[in-house]
């Protein structure tokens, strides 16, 4: 069976779904330049207005790290607290990334990722194989957006030139699911590597 017609390209998120990532990995290496403890820390952070902003590149990690500075009382340097902020990284997803390589001779490969400069330096290093998969990564700091929001993936559309409709989306995350379906693309919510295989053989890109 060919690759069905209506998918002309194909969109992954990268934290949980190309490679695993733990944030109390963060607070546990943040946690011995702060007087909270872990689980104080852990009530205390949020994806909030610095957090969105540093991933829109509308500040800079010095801004955002001063912010996390007083938010979880962290008498730490900015490497210090850049060290424990990469810690979230854990293995590549072997058997996605092994998915994505076996598709990226029928379709065009693309990452879309909610980051920022001092995690892209970090995981460019750190995935050389899954990086490889992708025609294009577009990074949120780059783009000035943030998955879910549907200008988003309009951009990305513009971008690659492939209409939303036709764009297979994965996402380990339902808001963003389903931000992309309001958007208009086609839309898989990944809770293991078996989604991904699944979702590639109904098209029958594998």
């Amino acid at each position: 069976m060919g690759t069905d017609d209506t998918i002309e390209g194909l969109l992954f998120d990268m934290g949980g779904v190309v490679f695993e990532i733990d944030f109390e990995k963060a607070l546990r290496t943040w946690s011995q330049w702060s007087i909270l403890t872990i689980e104080e820390m852990g009530n205390r952070f949020r994806m909030d207005g610095p957090y969105e902003k540093h991933e829109r590149g509308e500040i800079d990690a010095s801004q955002y790290f001063d912010h996390l500075r007083k938010l979880l009382e962290l008498n730490a340097s900015n490497r210090e607290i850049a060290l424990g902020w990469n810690a979230i990284y854990l293995e590549e997803i072997a058997e996605t990334v092994d998915c994505i390589l076996n598709v990226t001779d029928s379709l065009p490969c693309y990452a879309f990722t909610n980051s920022n400069p001092t995690h892209q330096e970090y995981w460019e290093a750190e995935y050389p194989r899954a990086i490889q998969c992708f025609d294009r990564v577009f990074v949120s700091s780059n783009l000035g957006l943030r998955k879910p929001d549907k200008k988003a993936f309009e951009t990305i559309s513009n971008e690659t030139g492939i209409s939303l409709s036709k764009i297979l989306f994965f996402d380990d995350l339902e808001e963003n699911v389903e931000g992309a379906r309001v958007a208009g693309m086609q839309a898989v919510l990944v809770k293991s590597h078996l989604d991904v295989k699944h979702a590639l053989e109904n098209i029958g890109a594998l």
